[in-house]
C-alpha cells in the first residue's frame, strides 16, 4: 500500500458553507451527535470532490473510511441540502426586474448519464436524445445578459424537446416577466414559445439565408448576438463541476444535481 496527500481545488470557504449547510440538515432531521461516521466537514469534502472531479462515488468514500453505501447516502444528502438552496424560477425574475436587467437569455441542453430504462409510446428510448444522439436529462437553464447562470429547472428525459421542457418548467412565468418589461431571447428549439420569447425567424429548407427579409435577417442577428452570452451558463457550470458533463447517478435526479451545481457556483464567487 502506497500512502500519498492529495489537494481538493475548491476554496476552504466552500467546504464550509456546505458543511454548516449539512449540520443545519442533521440539527432539523434530529441526528444524535456523534451518532455517524463522519462530521460534516468530513462529508462535505467526498461531497464536493465528486462534484468538482466527476469522480466514482465509491473512492471518495473508501479515502474518508466509509462503506460505498454510506458514501452514496452522503452524496445524495449533500446533493439534497445544496439543491433546496436554488431560486425558485418566480425569485430569480423579481431579483432580475429589481436589479433592472434588460432581458433574461433561455437556453436548453442535455446533461449526459448513464443509460436508463424507459420507453416511449413510439417505441424509442425515453432518455435518449436524437438531436444530441446521447443518453441524459434536457434541462432548462436561464442566465443574465452577461452570461451568468441564474436559474435552473428540473430535468425531463433527454428525448423531451426544448420547447416542451420549456413550456413544462419556464414559460409560464417568463410571459409574467415579459409583460412586466423583462423579454427572453431564446434558440431555435423554442420555436413557437409565445409572446415576450424572441426567438429567430427559421427559413424554409429548400432556400438560402438570403431569402429571409433583410428586416427579418437584421432581427435573427440582434436575437442571436443577445443570447450569445447565455451559452456560457452550461458551459460554466460543466466547467467548473465536472460530474455535469457525465452524472453516474439516477438521471432523474440530474435537475437536483444541476441546481446543487449553481448553488456551488454562486458560493464560489
Amino acid at each position: 500500500m502506497v500512502t500519498y496527500v492529495a489537494t481538493l481545488d475548491v476554496p476552504r470557504y466552500v467546504v464550509d458553507h456546505l458543511s454548516r449547510l449539512l449540520a443545519a440538515h442533521r440539527r432539523r432531521i434530529g441526528t444524535p451527535r456523534g451518532s455517524r461516521a463522519l462530521g460534516p466537514f468530513r462529508q462535505a469534502v467526498p461531497v464536493l470532490r465528486w462534484f468538482r472531479q466527476q469522480a466514482c462515488v465509491h473512492c471518495p468514500a473508501q479515502d474518508a473510511g466509509v462503506s460505498q453505501a454510506t458514501g452514496y447516502r452522503h452524496l445524495h444528502e449533500g446533493i439534497g441540502v445544496l439543491a433546496d438552496q436554488a431560486p425558485a424560477l418566480h425569485q430569480v425574475l423579481n431579483r432580475c426586474r429589481r436589479e433592472g436587467m434588460t432581458h433574461v437569455i433561455l437556453d436548453g441542453t442535455l446533461i449526459e448519464s448513464d443509460r436508463l430504462a424507459g420507453v416511449r409510446d413510439n417505441g424509442n428510448d425515453l432518455w435518449f436524445s436524437r438531436k444530441h444522439k446521447a443518453f441524459g436529462g434536457n434541462v432548462q437553464f436561464l442566465s443574465a445578459p452577461d452570461g451568468t447562470p441564474l436559474w435552473v429547472s428540473d430535468v425531463e428525459p433527454g428525448s423531451t424537446p426544448d420547447i416542451t421542457a420549456a413550456r413544462i418548467h419556464a414559460l409560464p412565468a417568463l410571459y409574467k416577466a415579459a409583460a412586466h418589461g423583462l423579454p427572453t431571447p431564446a434558440d431555435k428549439g423554442h420555436t413557437g414559445a409565445g409572446i415576450g420569447i424572441h426567438v429567430p425567424v427559421r427559413r424554409p429548407k429548400s432556400q438560402s439565408e438570403q431569402a429571409l427579409h433583410a428586416d427579418t435577417r437584421t432581427t435573427n442577428t440582434l436575437i442571436r448576438d443577445l443570447r450569445a452570452l447565455g451559452e456560457r451558463a452550461a458551459a460554466e457550470l460543466k466547467k467548473h463541476w465536472r460530474a455535469l458533463k457525465h452524472v453516474t447517478l439516477s438521471p432523474r435526479r440530474i435537475g437536483d444535481i444541476t441546481r446543487a451545481a449553481l448553488v456551488l457556483n454562486e458560493i464560489w464567487k
